[in-house]
């Protein structure tokens, strides 16, 4: 479960500590940490470390609690200092809020508590087109991948990822469809993809481990969840320890079919809040699942340079209108289609829980059990 800490402390003083750290989680004398190379305590951290992490050191007469500007990583605890990266573990628990820094006395007394504005850590430069490419294809080369996979869906977002990591390509569906689309995709590339296809069966059997693992029940999410969760699932059985996801490309350039009934400012303000609240939408509930399944998660995407260079890219080069015809995501698209066939960069994809088949698997589920979705769900 990544990370559960349970302290013995009597009189304000702390006198043991029970805890339970697994991969991808690392431990550091009475540091406990993600994302990190090196744990470093420092208020200033969610500012100046570009990257996604979560930080708690117990020190002789304080623990500290560091999460980042994102909030990717969930830490919850409560005024025993108990914390945990699922709530189920933290009786009465609180939550480290994105871009927290806090201190905490072992008499349960606030010492320090620091929150980092999203806009002290991104600045919007002014955008230049060739520039904000060069910026982001360095980013996406200075990754750095070791027993990994692709988790690949033959669109725009995993199919440029695979121009730029040697890897193997996984995929899960329950598509016939999509995985010929899968399949064709990775053949244009001159690549091969090995693909698990799942049915009701294996989803009946794995809802109440996925819903156990996200912690919440909440349709759409789980609907997500699944073939996120099959995927790092297929990719461990495998033998990887790590699985390269395309998280972040979506809100980054413009991707959500929503956006094309938005137009001008308000296109920039619903990218620019979707971007803001990427940790609780969606990057919490994969950090859970990665957690459950004890796998590391790589996203490249997510990388703070292409994340500042995305903010600067003008929302009619994220969904562009010509001619009648909207293109999402088509700044990336022009841009992966130097490294990739255009037929593959400009492939048009469904929503992962559609094109996977994954929510008319829940819905049928839940009509045999005589129930609606949310009265399903919250049966598992």
């Amino acid at each position: 479960m990544s990370l559960i800490v349970s302290p013995l402390i009597e009189n304000g003083r702390i006198k043991s500590i029970s805890v339970e750290v697994r991969y991808p989680s690392e431990k550091k004398n009475l540091t406990f940490y993600d994302g990190l190379d090196e744990p470093r305590v420092s208020s200033d951290l969610p500012a100046s470390f570009r990257g996604l992490f979560y930080l708690v050191s117990f020190k002789p007469s304080k623990v500290v609690m560091i999460r980042d500007i994102l909030g990717s990583r969930p830490i919850y605890y409560n005024q025993k200092l108990e914390m945990a990266s699922f709530s189920k573990f933290v009786p009465g628990f609180g939550e480290l809020m994105p871009g927290e820094y806090v201190e905490i006395g072992y008499d349960g007394e606030i010492i320090q508590q620091n929150h980092t504005d999203f806009f002290d850590v991104f600045t919007i430069a002014e955008f230049d087109y060739s520039e904000t490419q060069e910026r982001i294809i360095r980013s996406l080369e200075k990754v750095k991948v070791k027993n990994a996979c692709i988790s690949f869906s033959g669109g725009v977002d995993s199919s440029f990822l695979a121009a730029f990591y040697d890897v193997p390509l996984i995929a899960v569906t329950a598509s016939k469809d999509e995985k010929n689309r899968i399949q064709d995709s990775a053949k244009k590339m001159g690549r091969e993809v090995e693909i698990f296809e799942f049915d009701e069966q294996t989803v009946a059997e794995e809802l109440g481990n996925i819903v156990s693992a996200i912690e919440t029940t909440n349709p759409l999410q789980v609907s997500i969840a699944v073939p996120i969760y099959l995927a790092i699932k297929f990719a461990k059985n495998l033998g990887f320890s790590e699985i390269v996801l395309g998280q972040g490309a979506d809100e980054l350039f413009g991707g959500y079919k929503r956006y094309e009934n938005v137009i001008g400012k308000n296109l920039e303000k619903a990218i620019v809040d979707d971007i803001m609240n990427l940790g609780k939408n969606n990057l919490v509930r994969d950090t859970k699942i990665s957690y459950y399944l004890q796998m590391k998660t790589v996203t490249p995407y997510l990388s703070f340079d292409i994340i500042e260079s995305a903010l600067s890219i003008p929302p009619e080069l994220k969904v562009r209108r010509e001619g009648g015809i909207i293109t999402r995501k088509y700044f990336l698209r022009e841009m992966a289609r130097k490294f990739i066939p255009a037929e593959v960069a400009y492939k048009e994809k469904k929503a992962i829980q559609y094109s996977t088949k994954t929510y008319s698997i829940i819905e049928r589920l839940a009509k045999k059990s005589g129930k609606s979705i949310p009265e399903f769900l919250k049966g598992l």
